[in-house]
């Protein structure tokens, strides 16, 4: 039977390829998955990460690379190799450092601290090629004094400054964010970058030096008779597994976006509805019961206790007539665009965060800069727009909006195109598309829809510019 320090010898080459897949993975993984529209701190300080954990599987493939290719390649090549895996190894230290740098930031910690990471890079470059290489001519020794001070100096304190980082920003942007699940994996994650920054940092190839002549990949190995790439290889799939699992986080978010962008266009919807039902319904009827008792009053005695009251209660419709009017102001205003041009209108519409965020939208206007609606047609207009695009990044599952405005003989046409899945030919209209249409009619216009499935949809608005008299 072989020895366990024989198994993992045989076996080496496995946990090299293991060690860097599970970094790659985890550099892959959050390129993937990190959304350049998220809002979220913790999106743009994870792209250091990815950059540190595919620079750091290329380190360890190369560990795996290099001695396979060494019978058939020069010795200048081989050593050309040997030292762009060590600039792999010290850039992806500094990226580790810049993440827990990035990771603090926005929490008011560590600014000071911006740049850091790559004054060590520049300084370490400079001290292993133009001051260490020219005084140790052996190659190996140089390879591992250069690795010994890489993690000395960048990969111990950037791999503690990561884990601190990710922590704190875990405690004080994601945990209020009420997602208990992710938040335990960011934790994991931060717990497991600590370990990992001792494992990586103060372990280095035997050296000389203090403390590299007491603590050492040998050494380790003599102590626990396995080596501690056993350990830095299971560590690294600990974080990617934990790490890919709290990028959960952005779909949440996008989930989040959506409910809000949803509930705007219910409550919108409700304004609209209260607007017309103050309008249609309680003035006018606040109106007519002022015109009864105008008509009574006009038959009472001059004078008279009846005639005076009805004169008190004539003031007092009035007064609830103008006060609706105001109400139903206020509820317009939420809803009715400025006015401004159309052109203008149209870009500041498709430049809302709510909607080129969740999908890219291009917008292709073929009118004049100074050409306008009048106000009421804009607001309709606009909330035939903003419904089409409601309907888009709820159920479209599309990643591209094309909007196309133009006049064509004399009309408005407003073609909006995306590549989503299609309109389901089966399914009933809903309140959406049935206000969208409403609409259209208010505006002696036309509406269609068509689509096939997988090949996204075609909404064509078509409207007089003006109203017809």
């Amino acid at each position: 039977m072989i020895s366990l320090w024989e198994f993992f010898s045989l076996n080496r080459q496995i946990i090299l390829f293991v060690y860097g897949l599970g970094f790659f993975i985890l550099g892959f993984a959050i390129l993937l998955q990190v959304r350049q529209s998220s809002r979220l701190d913790l999106a743009r300080s994870l792209r250091w990460l990815a950059v540190f954990g595919i620079f750091h599987a290329l380190n360890e493939w190369a560990d795996l690379f290099i001695p396979l290719q060494e019978q058939y390649l020069s010795k200048t090549l081989v050593n050309l190799l040997w030292g762009l895996q060590l600039l792999f190894l010290g850039a992806s230290f500094a990226c580790l450092f810049e993440f827990g740098v990035a990771a603090l930031r926005p929490l008011g910690r560590a600014r000071w601290l911006h740049g850091f990471a790559g004054g060590l890079l520049v300084g370490w470059i400079f001290i292993i090629f133009f001051v260490l290489q020219p005084i140790i001519p052996d190659q190996t020794t140089w390879h591992r004094y250069a690795s010994a001070s890489a993690r000395y100096f960048i990969g111990f304190p950037g791999g503690l400054l990561a884990a601190y980082g990710l922590r704190v920003h875990a405690v004080q942007r994601i945990k209020p964010l009420n997602v208990p699940a992710i938040y335990q994996m960011l934790r994991v994650a931060g717990f497991s970058l600590g370990i990992y920054a001792f494992l990586a940092g103060l372990i280095p190839p035997p050296i000389d030096y203090f403390p590299g002549n007491l603590l050492n990949t040998e050494i380790f190995l003599k102590t626990f008779g396995v080596p501690v790439l056993v350990f830095r290889s299971f560590i690294s799939l600990v974080i990617a597994a934990a790490i890919i699992r709290a990028l959960e986080i952005f779909e949440v978010e996008t989930a989040r976006r959506i409910e809000s962008l949803e509930q705007q266009q219910i409550m919108t919807a409700d304004h609209e509805r209260l607007a017309r039902e103050l309008h249609d319904g309680a003035i006018q009827k606040v109106y007519t019961a002022g015109l009864l008792v105008e008509s009574a009053a006009r038959l009472g005695e001059p004078g008279s206790e009846v005639n005076t009251r009805l004169e008190r209660s004539l003031v007092v419709l009035n007064d609830s007539i103008v006060e609706l009017r105001r109400n139903l102001l206020e509820l317009h205003s939420s809803t009715t665009p400025v006015t401004e041009s159309l052109p203008k209108l149209l870009q500041r519409f498709t430049q809302n965060p709510h909607y080129n965020t969740l999908v890219n939208i291009t917008l292709e206007i073929s009118l004049p800069e100074d050409c306008t609606l009048s106000p009421m047609r804009s607001a309709h207009l606009m909330a035939i727009i903003n419904e089409a695009l409601s309907n888009i990044v709820r159920h479209a599952k599309a990643s591209n909006v094309k909007i196309k405005v133009a006049d064509l003989e004399g009309n408005l046409v407003v073609v909006i195109k995306d590549d989503g899945i299609g309109i389901n030919p089966e399914a009933r209209a809903g309140y959406g598309l049935s206000n969208m249409r409403d609409r259209a009619r208010l505006l002696n216009g036309s509406l269609e829809f068509s689509g096939k499935s997988k090949r996204g949809t075609l909404v064509t608005l078509k409207i007089p510019w003006m109203d017809e008299r």
